[in-house]
């Protein structure tokens, strides 16, 4: 799981957010700057205010100083510095809430971002050094945390970075959109985690930046990184003097707080006590000792033996296998009850020493080969006969307000008991109602013990009185498609935010780091969506998307998170002139980008320019694309392994080498495609059920980002064209990954909605009974993902902690799905459209729900 999620759950019932926009009417550090006159030039950017003092020319990067604070302090540090930079006319800038700075010190919250209030820029050379002697001494003696990668100055709360004063954003190879810097060769590469080491370091500063590390943290040599957070890190590591292994818990004081406002030093304290009054307990970390190095204390555990049970449940879970048998469910079922019973057994004990654990969630939970299990993580637990409860937790696994001490863990374990035949207990947070459905969905695929699903039922159940759930269009029991997608449709509508500047519609966290207008994440995709969906046009909200951009450039070039993919809407739209002027600002990136796939890299800039190359009949935009193509046809000769499937993988590059291959019939090019697709193969592996699936870290992946349905889609369009391709042979195996029945997340990328889309391209190629009957469940399993949002259906985005109305994770990538299955629209920009082409005509009707694959959708 991407522990950055849990971050941005604070600020919004309902989806995921950047904490701070808004609330600054309730309690503002902007509103009480003074002293800015009217030659000063202020603005917001993200969470930060900006003061820029006019005729003062801020250079591309360099040293700037970073003020950290703890949350007492932080007005009082502000009292004193801004004046400072005031006077000084230095350039700065601060965080503009309280509530903003303490949800960046969060457990969760970026690592980097931890304990700074302002940065200061110093601009002339002098400064630097006078900025940090000047401001030590007037906020001596303060306490702060140690900001990650970082130089501290001296023993208070001042430290150094060489970084961007300007923001530079660079796609790295993975495609991921990362701060850049510029060699002094004019190569630009991504910000390193320390000081580059191309950089001139001042004389007074080299004292601080070769600090030798302390004598406590040489007695262990760290093997293995096992978490890392904002609160610290967990590591596995040897004793140098006898080479026992052993795990480092590291907290960071003044950081990492809960929801009660509790540091980190503050819970491993707490895990200390609990630890020595658990000592002896079979299932427990044994706690060998404590040390402090530079600053951050550090328990010192045993290690447990096992894998995370969220893992272990990927690894066994039957529901994502095909042609299950009734035996296999009964021996899935005989193992769960086992694992439970033992999980139980050491909750027990931990109660009979009358604590209560706190945090029962499938990342703390740790099965052994031998499905033994262990509980590990004990910075939330606490004394019984307190009554109260921990000040955090995980979601899906948190109970409600109303539960206190023991109650605390038999909620948490009767989610458990539910999580372990239906791992989709996170949407109970955002729908308590939809419990007996899931209840009902267990009941019907798993043959469980007399009364497990009723003592489930009576511990979950809401204590408080709740208002009769709403029935949505997807839960009748025949489904009108026709008024599903116009519900989906109203629901994006009804999300809308165009009083915002940062975003139009809700959807994934990736719309605070690259911007909210991109295609994957932002407006621009969600117009796309409901415009070929036949949901119409907006012109309110295409202005929003016009004027965003001309506000901000997109931070990459990139189709997917980038310019080029609101570059295709714009165009599209007639936006023409808009378009034009986008290009031209993400040009100069283009030479730097060294990612292949569709998401950042060339192939989706590349398609875009192809397309645009068509609708103008544009032959610079078309040489531009074959500039780009020949560029990936020289990096697909030595490949670097990678994540394979349409958005990472090379699959995206064949789909461009096609595309090109259309418009100059140049056969090479075909060539080319096969290549690509047959590296992405390179990635893939046989899961037991023979479907051909993507090695992804420790995971078979099948999905349309990264996986099988990604390859398959490309394959489907090199086969269309080509239909000898030697590649086609493992075709029906990547097929076979796209019919397992469950599937965690609803999204496109990641999700349902994409393997739909994939299942309906292969379907139009090669009608399939089985591949029909699997498109059918599907569909008929997207009502238990579905959410009521105002009366509309809505889809939970990654992880399920809070919808998403984005196309890469929520309602409008279901939106593109739907329509790609029932009516043939283009699934995605540069794909097939088969809007005129009927394959099934009428299709089945899988558990009373009406499907139709072809024209027109069902009335």
């Amino acid at each position: 799981m991407d522990l950055r999620y849990e971050a941005f759950c604070f600020a919004d019932r309902y989806f995921y957010d950047a904490d701070g926009y808004g609330i600054e009417t309730i309690e503002s550090w902007v509103s009480t700057l003074s002293g800015c006159g009217p030659d000063w030039r202020r603005f917001d950017r993200g969470d930060w205010h900006v003061c820029l003092p006019d005729g003062v020319d801020l250079p591309m990067q360099g040293w700037k100083v970073h003020v950290a604070a703890t949350g007492a302090d932080a007005a009082a540090v502000l009292e004193v510095v801004r004046p400072y930079c005031l006077s000084a006319r230095l350039p700065f800038k601060f965080l503009r809430s309280p509530r903003v700075f303490a949800n960046r010190n969060a457990k969760y919250a970026d690592r980097s971002a931890s304990g700074k209030l302002i940065t200061i820029y110093p601009v002339a050379n002098n400064d630097l050094k006078r900025v940090l002697d000047d401001l030590s001494a007037r906020l001596a003696g303060l306490q702060a945390p140690r900001i990650p990668g970082d130089v501290r100055y001296r023993e208070g709360p001042l430290y150094i970075r060489f970084g961007g004063f300007v923001e530079r954003m660079i796609t790295d190879p993975r495609g991921v959109c990362v701060p850049a810097l510029q060699r002094p060769d004019g190569e630009v590469v991504p910000e390193p985690p320390g000081v580059p080491d191309w950089v001139e370091i001042p004389v007074f500063l080299k004292s601080y930046v070769n600090t030798e590390q302390p004598r406590e943290a040489t007695r262990y040599q760290v093997t293995k990184v096992l978490q890392q957070t904002n609160a610290g890190g967990v590591y596995l590591a040897n004793r140098r003097s006898d080479g026992s292994q052993v795990v480092l818990k590291e907290a960071r004081p003044h950081t990492g707080l809960d929801q009660d406002g509790a540091d980190a030093v503050t819970r491993l304290d707490r895990e200390a006590r609990t630890l020595i009054r658990l000592a002896g307990v079979p299932g427990v970390p044994e706690l060998h000792g404590r040390i402090s190095v530079v600053g951050n204390e550090v328990l010192l555990l045993s290690p447990m033996p096992g894998v995370p049970l969220s893992r272990w449940l990927a690894r066994n879970y039957p529901l994502t296998q095909r042609d299950l048998t009734k035996t296999d469910r009964s021996r899935y079922v005989e193992r769960v009850l086992a694992l439970l019973a033992r999980v139980e057994r050491v909750l027990s004990d931990v109660h009979r020493r009358g604590l209560v654990y706190g945090d029962i969630n499938d990342r703390n939970i740790l099965v052994d080969e031998d499905d033994s299990v262990s509980l590990v993580d004990y910075e939330l637990s606490f004394p019984a006969v307190d009554r109260r409860r921990p000040g955090g937790g995980t979601p899906g696994f948190r109970a409600p307000d109303d539960r206190t001490g023991y109650e605390v863990d038999r909620y948490a374990f009767a989610v458990l008991r539910l999580w372990m035949f239906l791992p989709m207990t996170a949407v109970l947070d955002l729908a308590p109602d939809k419990l007996a459905d899931f209840v009902r969905q267990v009941r019907k695929r798993f043959d469980l013990p007399l009364g497990y699903l009723e003592e489930v039922l009576a511990e979950l159940r809401p204590r408080s009185a709740r208002s009769a759930r709403r029935r949505n269009p997807i839960d009748q029991p025949e489904v009108n498609w026709a008024s599903v997608r116009r519900s989906i449709a109203d629901g994006v509508l009804a999300s809308a935010t165009p009083h915002r500047g940062d975003r139009l519609f809700p959807g994934d966290i990736q719309q605070f780091a690259v911007g909210g207008t991109g295609f994957g994440h932002g407006a621009a995709g969600v117009l796309h969506a409901l415009d070929v969906c036949g949901f119409g046009r907006f012109p309110m909200h295409e202005k929003w998307l016009v004027d965003a951009v001309r506000r901000r450039t997109p931070a990459t070039a990139g189709f997917w998170d980038g310019a080029h993919g609101t570059i295709h809407v714009l165009d599209n739209f007639g936006y023409h002139d808009e378009a034009d002027e986008l290009i031209d600002r993400v040009d100069p990136q283009l030479p730097s980008i060294t990612a292949h796939g569709m998401r950042s890299g060339l192939a989706g800039i590349g398609l875009n320019l192809l397309h645009l190359a068509a609708s103008r009949q544009d032959a610079g935009h078309l040489w531009h694309a074959i500039e780009l193509g020949d560029r990936l046809t020289t990096m697909l000769e030595n490949p670097a392994r990678g994540r394979a499937g349409l958005m990472h993988g090379w699959s995206g590059p064949a789909l461009l080498f096609i595309r090109i291959f259309e418009r100059t019939r140049d056969r090479g090019w075909l060539d080319h495609a096969e290549l690509a697709i047959r590296r992405d193969l390179m990635e893939c592996a046989r899961t037991p059920d023979g479907s051909l699936q993507v090695r992804d870290r420790q995971s078979m992946l099948p999905y349309l980002e990264v996986g099988s349905a990604g390859i398959a889609i490309a394959m489907e369009e090199l086969l269309t064209t080509w239909p000898g391709a030697s590649v086609a042979s493992d075709l029906p195996r990547l097929r076979r990954a796209l019919l397992a029945e469950f599937v965690i997340q609803p999204g496109l990328m990641l999700g349902r909605a994409g393997l739909i889309g994939a299942l309906a391209a292969g379907l139009r190629r090669d009608p399939d009974p089985l591949a029909s009957r699997a498109l059918d469940q599907h569909l008929d399993w997207l009502a238990l993902h579905a959410v009521s949002y105002q009366g509309h259906v809505a889809f939970p985005g990654t992880h399920l902690f809070r919808l998403s109305m984005d196309v890469a994770t929520g309602s409008a990538g279901v939106l593109l799905a739907l329509a790609s299955a029932l009516d043939g629209v283009q699934l995605l920009p540069f794909l097939t459209d088969y809007s005129a082409l009927s394959v099934f005509g009428l299709a089945s009707v899988s558990g009373g729900r009406s499907v139709r694959v072809g024209p027109g959708g069902r009335a």
